[in-house]
C-alpha cells in the first residue's frame, strides 16, 4: 500500500497525534501533529498528517499561516470551510491568550488605586453594588465580581459567596468594596459589622481581606484607614 492512501489509524496507536498529546503533552508535537489534530481527518488520497504538512509548507510555516485568510486556507486541496475556520480559531486563542500578560493586569498599591479601579462606573449608581476584587499575590488584580446588588447588612453578605470566587481563582487576598448611593461614603453600623465578619472569615481560610472601600461622590472611605481591618 503506497503512503498516500494511509489514514491515522493506520499509524502505530503511540505515533498517533491525539494518543501521543494524551501521553507525552501538547509541547511534545510538532507543528504537524498539532494542526492534524485541528485538522481531524484528511482526505481519501491523504492522511491527515500528510493534509497537514500539506499546509505548512504552502504557508511556508506558522509565520504566514497566522495571517492566512479563510480563503487562502480553502485553496489547499481537502481544506475546506469548515477546517479553515477551525484553524483560524485556534490561532486566534493563540494571540488572545498571548495578549494576556500579567503586566497588563491592574495593581493595588494603595486605597486610592483600589477605588481609581471602580469609581467612575459605581459613583452613579441608584442602588447599593456589592463588589470584590480578587488579588494575586503581587497585588494584581485577577478577577472583579459583583457579589449582590441592594443594601448593606450581615444576612445578606454572606462570608460563603465573597470567598468562593476567591477559592476559585486562587487569589491571595481581596479588597471588597460598595457604593452609597446618597454619595456620603461615611461608614454605616452594617459596614463596619460586615468588614469584622468578612475579616474574620479570611483568617480563617489564609486569604486577607485588604480593605472594603465606600465609594461615595468623587471621594471614598478606607475602613483599614479607619482602623477596622
Amino acid at each position: 500500500m503506497e503512503s498516500s492512501t494511509f489514514k491515522i489509524r493506520d499509524f502505530p496507536q503511540d505515533e498517533r497525534p491525539r494518543e501521543r498529546l494524551l501521553n507525552e503533552g501538547a509541547d511534545k508535537l510538532s507543528n504537524q501533529e498539532l494542526l492534524a489534530i485541528l485538522l481531524r481527518t484528511g482526505t481519501k488520497k491523504e492522511s491527515v498528517l500528510e493534509l497537514s504538512q500539506k499546509l505548512l509548507k504552502h504557508f511556508e510555516g506558522l509565520r504566514m499561516l497566522k495571517d492566512a485568510s479563510v480563503n487562502e486556507i480553502t485553496t489547499i486541496s481537502g481544506i475546506g470551510t469548515a477546517k479553515a475556520v477551525q484553524i483560524l480559531s485556534a490561532l486566534e486563542l493563540g494571540r488572545r491568550m498571548n495578549r494576556l500578560t500579567y503586566d497588563d493586569r491592574f495593581v493595588i498599591r494603595s486605597p486610592q488605586d483600589g477605588a481609581n479601579y471602580v469609581m467612575e462606573e459605581m459613583r452613579f449608581l441608584s442602588q447599593e453594588h456589592f463588589v470584590c476584587l480578587y488579588l494575586n499575590t503581587k497585588n494584581q488584580v485577577l478577577h472583579k465580581q459583583t457579589v449582590f446588588i441592594g443594601s448593606l447588612n450581615a444576612s445578606i453578605v454572606h462570608p460563603r459567596e465573597v470567598y468562593k470566587e476567591a477559592l476559585k481563582r486562587s487569589a491571595a487576598s481581596l479588597i471588597c468594596i460598595h457604593n452609597h448611593p446618597s454619595g456620603d461614603p461615611t461608614p454605616s453600623r452594617e459596614d463596619i459589622e460586615v468588614t469584622k465578619r468578612l475579616t474574620e472569615c479570611g483568617k480563617m481560610l489564609g486569604i486577607e481581606l485588604l480593605d472594603h472601600l465606600i465609594i461615595g461622590e468623587q471621594k471614598f472611605v478606607s475602613l483599614k484607614e479607619k482602623g477596622y481591618i
